[in-house]
């Protein structure tokens, strides 16, 4: 992959940060650059970013100013980075560390695909359950059930996420730079979805990532439930009002269908409190969000993110 970029979001994360660092260190063919967005942390992210290109990691910090969210974050890496001339964008939350082989592994797709998710395995070293697809007509995503990669190393989705996901630079041109409007959750999703209107979204059969931070979890068998925050979940409700917009954006946003899936999202966060957080006194973190949502969605001046300039002298690509 030519000109291949690790945007990297941290935020008072120094330790998992160095740690993800040292596996780019150990990876037979690096990025190009590592550009580390710092979200106005207070810990000691700078030493380490600092010892890390001292041992010859090509490194690009940016520490803001403010904490503008992973949203935030990778909106303003993502801007660095094709301002930089990167073809290649690989998107990382800094909890994660890529594994020997990944960029290979991952690059045997990029000649037919401009945007890719790979697998992961979890902080306990098992494969890492996530293979969605988005339901319009709901503004939800939801899981599949099947084994995606029993005739296939490709299975077509049309969602993201940001541990891991590598997407041509021609594209993120197209669709614009990830929404900092949302702050923290549906931001990596979204993204995705918009890529998945512009070329082919695909989750590929390659294990190039591994969760290191580990979390509570409740099995239920097709969907696995993680710990979340009152942050969290006031967000996920908040931010379906920016989802709304997308799909209104793009004809195809459906007031019942998407009432519905609202339902849906405050009932699961309502389960994941009971089931691996055994309390309820998260719930008015869900009941803010939703009238913020609300708000959102009477904005009539609401835009979607532009469309960004081809970089001077580069070609397009075309799927």
């Amino acid at each position: 992959m030519e000109n291949l970029y690790a945007v990297v979001v941290t935020y008072n994360r120094a330790d998992f940060l160095r740690n993800l660092l040292d596996s780019f260190a150990r990876l037979d063919t690096a990025p190009a650059r590592i550009l580390v967005v710092d979200n106005a942390g207070s810990d000691h992210t700078p030493d380490v970013v600092a010892q890390a290109t001292a041992a010859g990691l090509p490194i690009q910090y940016e520490r803001l100013d403010r904490n503008i969210g992973g949203a935030g974050g990778f909106s303003r890496g993502v801007e660095l980075a094709l301002e930089s001339g990167a073809e290649w964008l690989w998107l990382m939350d800094d909890d994660v560390e890529v594994l020997p082989g990944a960029v290979e592994a991952l690059e045997k797709f990029t000649p037919e695909y401009s945007c890719m998710i790979g697998r992961r395995y979890d902080a306990n070293g098992k494969p890492f359950f996530w293979q969605h697809h988005f339901v319009e007509a709901l503004g939800i995503f939801l899981p599949v059930s099947r084994d995606v990669f029993r005739h296939s190393d490709v299975f077509r989705t049309n969602v993201g996420n940001f541990e891991g996901m590598l997407i041509n630079a021609s594209v993120a041109r197209s669709i614009g730079l990830p929404d900092p409007r949302f702050f923290i959750t549906w931001d990596d999703l979204i993204y995705g979805w918009l890529a998945a209107q512009e070329t082919p979204v695909v989750y590929v059969n390659a294990f190039v990532i591994k969760k290191v931070r580990a979390q509570r979890q409740v099995d239920l068998g097709l969907r696995h439930l993680n710990d979340s925050s009152d942050l969290s979940r006031r967000y996920v409700m908040r931010n379906r009002g920016h989802v709304a917009h997308y799909l209104r954006a793009h004809g195809k946003f459906n007031p019942a269908g998407f009432a519905v899936g609202t339902a849906l999202t405050f009932l699961k966060e309502l389960v994941r409190l009971v089931l691996v957080e055994r309390t309820l006194k998260g719930a008015g973190a869900l009941w803010r969000g939703w009238r913020e949502s609300r708000t959102i969605l009477a904005d009539a001046g609401w835009k979607p993110m532009p469309p960004l300039p081809a970089y001077p002298g580069s070609g397009t690509r075309s799927d």
